[in-house]
């Protein structure tokens, strides 16, 4: 019984040890009554693994108490959650595919433009045009229902609607970026039903109610425009007081809404059956071939017989200067009779015919009808008559903007999904219903407007002709009223819904938190109501309303909801391709192909519509892309954009093994090894900044360092010093990646990093390190053993090595000042020594230094034909660098050499007793090997006989002999410093080697001081071979050069040597690239990987 009393209290508590847990409903859940779930005696064996994989009696229990809305509250609301606010119990959802999906698309998608401009679109573009237009814009938005049916079956969708699906489909850039256009195109829909409510208020119901009024024709445009800023103004405020202060009471008038709807369409139909039987009765005027205005005149006539008396009537009032018979006329009304049609002649009439092709004209053009008719001479007089004429330039693509707003709301369902009692049946059953049937609507709302009414009445947008009447109220029954009422309540309606669901999009955007500016909107009101949101959309609704013309707001929405529905199908298309596991929609009717289709789609009318409009459009929604990629927060929500990238990787990875680059391709991949300090933070951030300004070849950067111990005991650590790199990393601007190694011994961990760092044809080919600078005072060799073993690891892997010497004075940010970068081309590398300042030119703090090359002519090099072909070369390779030839005269070297053999020879024999008892024997030896050094430098230049006389007298000194020699010049000069020192624990445990220029003057100075032994003792510390002594004076002599030449310099680029292949030597290569690098500040050491990294060709 205790035993399992403790078993059943351990599994209770595994879950509360402190690890990361995942978000998810079903995988690290936190409710208290969780361990009794795993209260079995026959797991024993997966005890471990319950701490963080539930078992699968666990997992189906949450499974079947989860509802879609736990995941939408979750995810959106964590601000009520953080504010420690009590939830509200949340009602099971019960709304089904019709009240819940259908009907709302619906009524989203049936609306102003239908009742207002429906009929001028057929009557501008004709029948076969029209049908062309309702067709490409009913396509677009099937293709894309269908496609936004595949993701919304992907998975839940909780609140948020379309923009939770772009984003987490297509990552937190596009997502904010087509939530944004998506936003602005809710809150210009929002304005373009206000516009559509005073348009159908001050023209159709009560046109007495305009504050502003047109003394003439030509002013009538603008009065109208000014009368639509100022009630649509007032419109906006009273429906934005009505949504502050409650979204319930625009809940409860939906209904209302819907049936004016419903019913106007029902009233549509009727009336075209009717007038199979008894067509309705509104006459139109036309003079000649010219239809008239009919609101101030009530008979079709120019004069009427009253009481046998010939009158004139109104109309010709007013197109003559007077009521008499007498009076003076416009020219085209004495030529022309008036004749009298029927507007509504009916679906049997046959006029059908007549309305198959567009009538487009520009602005000012009369309407006319195809009668014959007797032209006036001049026509200046036409625009002040009451004739029916465009308002605006008219043409294809401009309608296709104009109507597509009338298709727009197919996501009506899916932004009510948490409301649905299956989602994912009800939104593609119940999105695809509804956009078939406004499409059937719509395509015979095109046909039977073309078979029943007129075509000078079609084309006439304000119904000007009719009395003033809505025109396609004319064709409705019982009453034109219907349609009027109807359509006004509906864009009343479709109103207040664009105010209340465009500030709660920009709240889920706001909460998501990838646009930091947009912090502010994510709060509002105590219960939840977004209050800034809405202040906001109204402004940017206000700046619609402004514009005053639905024909020119229509096109903007059409760009947002086009663009919207654009990254819909693109998010389908990817996830298809892609073939993410996680891709497994319930609705299978969809392929990629339709996507893709749907996407061209969209696309195209993007451009067809208003190309100026679309480009301004991508450019909004490229900088807000760009904004939140530079400034967003870093959102990994398993979108399919890194899917595509990771595919896109691994299909470039593949092609970059097939070959190795060609050198014109060839750019420095770096692999950056960096030092950690004891509290794992980055020792020389400065290596990150010259990385980074580096970079302006685009390569690739590791970033590397190596921690001592395992990496179980050290797991934590490796993570911790990852995330100090990164920081550093970031703090720098220095991208790409970081990889931190745990091993038994640091040169171990190195040597790891340079051969496995990378993956296929993506590998470093450069290794950049700072110089060990204080490896003298440590009391450890280790480090600088490492650090040559590591150049001889670079070497092995035929990799070029970059060691930074002071890097730690190299720029941050700050731009250098007008200075030089110079270049000392010793030896051939590639020519990396060349390009390295072409790339750091590139960046801005080197901008404004030039390059500065350097070479060394030997004394048998003729210095000016070098100048001449170093110069030609640079052209050829398009560098821009000054040169200059150095010259190191052999007999000056050979001299130096012999000074310091002489000297050291002196230091000897200045020394104790036991060095003055040295046999004749070895002073020879001693002399032989400078001669020999002589000789060997001067050998080329001695004619051949000769040279071969003196050589043979001092030349031939076996390595035995040498080695004897030296060895016993090192013994016993150690013996002699161990006597010299007072305390005999002071002799040096080690090799050191310290002859530098300095000391090399003052011993030749002959005036030492008494304890000048003292201050050479290293000297005699290193092994008096031929090779050392060589080494020694070539660095001493060129660091001499260097300095003279260069220690102005911003930067200094050098040959490195390479190491010893002998490890013995270790500690003397040290002291020569000390010696080489001495009075210089900042130093770049640059050996090649052997291979050319330049060209000349293109």
């Amino acid at each position: 019984l205790q035993i399992e009393t403790v078993q059943t209290y351990l599994i209770q508590h595994l879950w509360r040890d402190g690890n990361p847990r995942e978000s998810s409903p079903f995988i690290n859940n936190t409710d208290d009554d969780k361990g009794t779930l795993y209260d079995g005696k026959n797991m024993a064996l997966f005890e471990e693994e319950m701490d963080s994989n539930p078992m699968v009696s666990s997992l189906l229990n949450k499974l079947a108490n989860y509802t879609n809305l736990t995941q939408g509250v979750r995810e959106h609301e964590e601000a009520d959650e953080d504010e420690g606010a009590k939830k509200k119990t949340v009602k099971s959802p019960q709304m089904g595919t019709f009240i819940g999906v259908y009907l709302p698309c619906l009524q989203n998608i049936l609306g102003v433009i239908l009742f207002l401009r429906m009929t001028w679109i057929v009557g501008t573009a004709g029948i076969l045009e029209s049908f062309i237009i309702v067709s490409m814009c009913c396509s677009c938005t099937m293709l894309t229902a269908i496609s936004m049916s595949a993701i919304a079956t992907n998975g839940v969708v909780p609140a948020g609607g379309s923009y939770y699906m772009i984003s987490r489909s297509l990552g937190p850039e596009f997502g904010g970026a087509v939530g944004l256009c998506f936003y602005l195109g809710t809150t210009f829909a929002g304005a373009m039903y206000i516009l559509g409510t005073i348009e159908i208020l001050l023209t159709y119901i009560v046109p007495s109610a305009a504050i502003f009024k047109a003394e003439e024709k030509a002013q009538e445009a603008d009065a109208l425009l000014n009368n639509m800023r100022v009630y649509g103004t007032c419109c906006l405020t009273l429906m934005a007081l009505v949504v502050f202060v409650g979204v319930k009471y625009v809940n409860k008038l939906a209904l209302v809404f819907l049936a004016c709807v419903v019913l106007s369409i029902l009233a549509i139909y009727a009336g075209v059956i009717k007038t199979i039987f008894e067509p309705p009765v509104f006459p139109v005027c036309l003079l000649g071939n010219r239809t008239l205005q009919n609101h101030d005149f009530d008979k079709c006539m120019k004069t009427e017989i009253i009481d046998n008396v010939t009158v004139t009537t109104k109309l010709w009032s007013l197109f003559c200067e007077g009521p008499e018979l007498n009076a003076s006329c416009n020219e085209y009304f004495s030529l022309n009779n008036v004749t009298e049609i029927q507007g509504i002649p009916g679906l049997t009439s046959g006029v059908i015919s007549e309305n198959m092709w567009g009538s487009y004209g520009p602005a000012g053009m009369l309407v006319e009808k195809a009668v014959p008719s007797v032209p006036a001479s001049v026509a200046s007089q036409d625009k002040y008559m009451p004739y029916v004429a465009n308002d605006i330039t008219t043409f294809f693509t401009l309608l296709v903007g104009i109507y597509f707003p009338s298709v727009t709301g197919i996501m009506a369902g899916s932004n009510r999904s948490g409301d649905l009692r299956d989602a994912q049946r009800s939104i593609p059953i119940g999105t695809i219903l509804a956009i078939a049937t406004t499409s059937i609507i719509y395509l015979s709302c095109v046909v039977v407007f073309g078979a029943c009414i007129e075509g000078v009445v079609l084309r006439d947008k304000f119904g000007d002709s009719v009395k003033g009447n809505l025109v396609i109220g004319t064709l409705s029954w019982p009453s034109p009223w219907v349609i009027v009422i109807g359509s006004f309540f509906s864009c009343c309606g479709a109103g207040l819904q664009s105010l209340t669901g465009a500030p709660r999009l920009l709240q889920a955007i706001a909460r998501d938190g990838i646009v930091p500016f947009l912090q502010v909107f994510g709060h509002g009101k105590a219960n939840g109501e977004p209050t800034w949101a809405l202040l906001l959309t109204a402004v940017i609704c206000e700046s619609g309303i402004l514009i005053a013309s639905l024909d020119a707001v229509a096109p903007i929405l059409s760009m947002f909801f086009l663009m919207c529905y654009l990254f819909v199908n693109l998010a389908c298309a990817l996830q298809t391709l892609l073939r993410t596991p996680n891709w497994r929609p319930r609705f299978k009717y969809y392929h990629w192909a339709l996507s893709f289709l749907g996407m061209s789609l969209c696309l195209a009318l993007m451009f067809i519509s208003s190309w100026y409009y679309a480009l301004v459009a991508m450019l909004i929604a490229g900088c807000i892309y760009k904004y939140i990629e530079y400034r967003g927060a870093e959102k990994e929500w398993g979108d399919g954009i890194r899917g595509l990238s990771l595919n896109a990787a691994r299909y470039a990875l593949i092609r970059l093994e097939e070959a190795p680059p060609h050198t014109k391709n060839w750019r420095p991949q770096l692999l950056v090894l960096l030092s950690l300090d004891s509290e794992l933070s980055v020792k020389h951030p400065r290596l990150l900044s010259f990385t980074t300004q580096l970079k302006a070849g685009k390569g690739l950067t590791i970033v590397g360092s190596v921690l001592e111990g395992t990496y179980l005991t050290r797991e934590s650590d490796a993570k911790r010093a990852e995330q100090s790199i990164k920081s550093a990393m970031a703090a720098e601007k220095t991208k790409g990646f970081c990889h931190v190694v745990v091993s038994s011994n640091l040169r171990d961990g190195f040597s790891h990093l340079i051969q496995s760092a990378g993956l296929g044809g993506m590998k470093h080919n450069s290794v950049l390190m700072a110089w060990p600078a204080n490896w003298k005072q440590s009391n450890d060799p280790q480090s600088w053993r490492n650090f040559i073993e590591t150049i001889r690891e670079t070497t092995a892997a035929h990799q070029a090595l970059l060691v930074a010497k002071n890097v730690d004075s190299f720029p941050h940010q700050e731009r250098l000042a007008e200075g030089t970068i110079d270049v000392w081309w010793i030896v051939h590398d590639g020519g990396l020594l060349m390009l390295l300042p072409f790339l750091l030119q590139q960046h801005k703090v080197w901008r404004k230094c030039k390059m500065r090359i350097f070479t060394v002519a030997q004394l048998d090099d003729n210095s000016i034909q070098m100048k001449k072909d170093l110069q030609m070369f640079l052209y050829h390779l398009r560098l821009n660098a000054e040169v200059e030839v150095v010259e190191m005269v052999n007999s000056e070297e050979s001299e130096y050499l012999w000074l310091i053999m002489l000297d050291w020879w002196r230091c000897v024999t200045c020394g104790p007793l036991s060095f003055l008892l040295l046999s004749g024997k070895h002073v020879s030896q001693i002399q032989s090997i400078t001669d020999e050094s002589r000789s060997s430098i001067r050998r080329k230049n001695q004619s051949g006989a000769h040279g071969s006389a003196v050589n043979n007298q001092n030349a031939h000194l076996d390595d035995d002999k040498q080695d004897e020699v030296a060895q016993l010049i090192h013994d016993r000069n150690t013996a002699s410093h161990a006597a010299l020192n007072d305390n005999s624990d002071a002799t040096p445990e080690r090799v050191h080697m310290t002859w530098t220029k300095e000391k090399f003057c003052t011993e030749r100075t002959r005036n030492r001081e008494p304890n000048a032994s003292v201050a050479v003792r290293d000297l005699f510390n290193m092994k008096p071979n031929q090779s050392n002594v060589r080494c020694m004076h070539t660095a001493v002599k060129l660091n001499e050069v260097v300095v003279n030449k260069s220690q102005g310099a911003h930067l200094v680029l050098l040959n490195m040597p390479g190491p010893p292949k002998s490890r013995g030597g270790d500690e003397n290569y040290m002291e020569f690239l000390e010696v080489l690098m001495e009075g210089l500040n900042r130093v770049l050491l640059v050996r090649g990987g052997g291979r050319e990294v330049i060209t000349i060709y293109s």
